[in-house]
């Protein structure tokens, strides 16, 4: 959820990620034309819906989830204070998610890949308590809230998957929290990339290999650093042979190195 990321309370183009499964990817870029319009045919389903459901439930998925609106980077899946309306299923792209606190500053809670469900915060308080922004054009699948009642007492084995995310939402919010105890620069992004890879190995993409989607600013900003300081620990990571690293093109050359760091 890297899964680091805040549930809230929690990748340069996600699109360039190589995946391994036959899916949507041509050329390790997600085909956006290919995107299936049912449940049933979509090859991300296996990533955001429970494994073996029948035909007939998979129908009536397919008649309730509302599929495949998409938005250009920068704009909103929904803001904060809206309304409860929809968890949503990222089907190509990313998204990051964030708050801005009382003194008008942004603070990133997480980063959201294709496949990954957003929104349970805002289940208790029937509200968002954050905001969901495209860092790159997205496509996005969305769970109407009148119909997640209904889809959990009729397809028992969703209700038990939506517990297993929200299972992992709390996972990822301990993450994030021993990750921020971290005292050093070099430990906070090495703990970083860890959890990305282990995150897209999960999710079927490449763990070693990827672009990341989001700044040196938004990394800096959800670790806790300065924008200087994360470019600085990147160059010296390189300079360690740890890694390759030009602009959002990253390849992790030594794993055992990074966890070195990672462990203090």
């Amino acid at each position: 959820m890297f899964y680091i990321f805040r549930p809230h309370s929690v990748g340069g183009r996600m699109a360039v990620m190589t995946t391994t499964k036959n899916t949507e990817f041509v050329n390790n870029k997600i085909n956006l034309k290919d995107l299936k319009s049912s449940c049933s045919t979509c090859s991300l389903n296996q990533l955001c819906l429970p494994r073996g459901l029948n035909k007939e439930n998979l129908e009536k998925l397919d008649y309730i989830i509302k599929n495949s609106a998409r938005i250009k980077k920068g704009n909103f899946l929904y803001r904060a204070n809206n309304n409860f309306k929809s968890l949503c299923t990222i089907r190509s792209g990313s998204a990051k998610v964030n708050v801005i606190d009382k003194n008008g500053e942004e603070r990133i809670l997480g980063f959201y890949f294709p496949g990954e469900v957003i929104g349970f915060e805002a289940i208790n308080e029937q509200k968002y308590t954050c905001c969901a922004i495209a860092l790159e054009a997205l496509s996005y699948c969305r769970l109407p809230i009148e119909n997640i009642d209904k889809i959990c007492q009729e397809i028992p084995e969703f209700r038990d998957h939506i517990f297993q995310l929200l299972s992992k939402e709390i996972s990822n919010e301990h993450e994030l929290l021993l990750m921020l105890n971290k005292k050093s620069a070099e430990e906070k992004l090495a703990v970083f990339l860890i959890s990305l890879s282990t995150r897209f190995r999960r999710l079927g993409y490449s763990f070693d290999k990827y672009d990341l989607p989001m700044s040196r600013h938004d990394i800096g900003n959800y670790l806790g650093l300065t924008t200087e300081t994360v470019s600085r620990t990147f160059s010296k990571f390189k300079k360690l042979d740890l890694l390759d690293v030009n602009g959002k093109n990253l390849l992790i050359k030594n794993f055992d190195g990074i966890h070195a760091i990672a462990d203090g």
